[in-house]
């Protein structure tokens, strides 16, 4: 097992961004804040110190970016990895408050950022992301659950590319996920013709935004 560093062992600026978000509510706003990193000179995988550095971050680079804040104000550091038809998978901080389930989270689609926690099991959390992961291409088809404490490498501060957290997440446990076929083409049809109306917008209409973070 992997302790939580020291505070002393981030730098003033990790330190100041730390003592700010002190909740999930303000990691998420604090995430919302960074441009989205769409990797336009390669891929990359940073931690949290390479994402303050750089000041962007994709959805992988952000659940570590909340884990790695979050696991100093004493939330167990535990991602959630959402399993695509199209192999193009979500990841997110997974956190529980009073017993439910909520999430942080940064994507392109505003409908796939955090939850509140509100939900009595993961699986009902996860439903929450069905209908919101409907695009041209992508379908929700399994989830699994990755502790951070488990790995051996350094996923907080490490100033290099983790690409060993991409392979823990793809060779991890994953529980299957069965959603209604009628219910996804109803959905696919949405996007789809929502995207041909406003091709340059991200959809935000889903019945669930109360439950969004």
């Amino acid at each position: 097992m992997s302790p939580a560093p020291p505070r002393s062992a981030f730098t003033p600026r990790e330190r100041h961004i730390i003592e700010a978000a002190n909740t999930p509510e303000k990691v998420q706003r604090w995430l919302e804040s960074l441009p989205y990193n769409f990797e336009e000179r390669g891929e990359t995988l940073r931690t949290f110190r390479g994402v303050v550095r750089t000041n962007k971050a994709h959805c992988l680079e952000a659940a570590l970016c909340a884990a790695t804040i979050l696991e100093q104000h004493g939330y167990p550091p535990t991602l959630a990895d959402f399993e695509s038809q199209d192999d193009i998978d979500h990841v997110v901080f997974l956190f529980r408050n009073g017993g439910r389930y909520g999430t942080v989270a940064r994507s392109r689609d505003p409908g796939l950022h955090g939850r509140k926690p509100v939900f009595r099991s993961l699986r009902d959390l996860v439903y929450s992301y069905v209908d919101p992961y409907v695009d041209l291409t992508g379908r929700i088809n399994g989830y699994g659950v990755l502790n951070l404490k488990t790995v051996t490498f350094d996923w907080r501060l490490s100033t290099r590319n983790v690409w060993a957290l991409e392979q823990a997440l793809i060779w991890m446990p994953h529980h299957r996920l069965r959603t209604s076929d009628k219910r996804y083409r109803r959905w696919h049809d949405r996007y789809l013709r929502y995207k041909r109306r406003y091709p340059d917008r991200r959809p935000v209409y889903y019945p669930n935004r109360h439950q969004w973070l």
